[in-house]
């Protein structure tokens, strides 16, 4: 790789990571090519990029994003790298966790997720119980329609017992 060519896929990494609010960073060290192959199918299909990274590479390309600190995750670049960018929270750490049953590998090394950061896989099984944007809104939306349609309901039930009190009324 000529040196235009690494500063402009260093160039092209940084834009991808600057952009993104989602990326894991995981060892796929010494992974099989059909295992390698088995888990980009995965994040296809789950709408996440996957790039293998050279770490030196990566680290030059953190220290060309702004408006992120990302130092810690520089600590984490050592071995085999893989990044992958989500556009939801669990979504890669889902995946980790599937091909964990089957194999030791990837570990993650870190994670970036809207401005928090991650360090190591012991935080895999809290990033997996993260829940995406979409569902805490309908979460929160059906705890606002709770209250609403306990009133709405003591209102009808409310009513015929209104009705009748006024038909009593009217006749004295």
């Amino acid at each position: 790789m000529t040196r235009e060519e690494k500063s402009k896929y260093i160039d092209d990494l940084a834009a991808e990571i600057n952009g993104s609010s989602v990326f894991y960073i995981a060892d796929t060290a010494e992974l099989t090519v059909e295992t390698i192959n088995t888990i980009r199918r995965k994040c296809f299909q789950s709408n996440i990029r996957l790039r293998v990274v050279k770490n030196a590479l990566l680290e030059k390309a953190m220290d060309r994003v702004e408006g992120k600190n990302l130092n810690e995750l520089k600590q984490t670049l050592k071995g085999g790298t893989s990044i992958m960018f989500s556009e939801i929270g669990n979504a890669p750490a889902r995946l980790i966790q599937e091909f964990r049953k089957k194999s030791d590998k990837p570990i993650l090394k870190g994670a970036y997720i809207d401005e928090a950061i991650f360090i190591g896989d012991s935080q895999l099984a809290t990033l997996e119980s993260l829940k995406s944007k979409e569902e805490l809104v309908g979460e929160i939306i059906g705890l606002l329609q709770s209250p609403a349609k306990n009133v709405i309901s003591g209102l009808k039930g409310a009513s015929s017992k209104l009705a009748g009190i006024l038909k009593t009324l009217e006749n004295k």
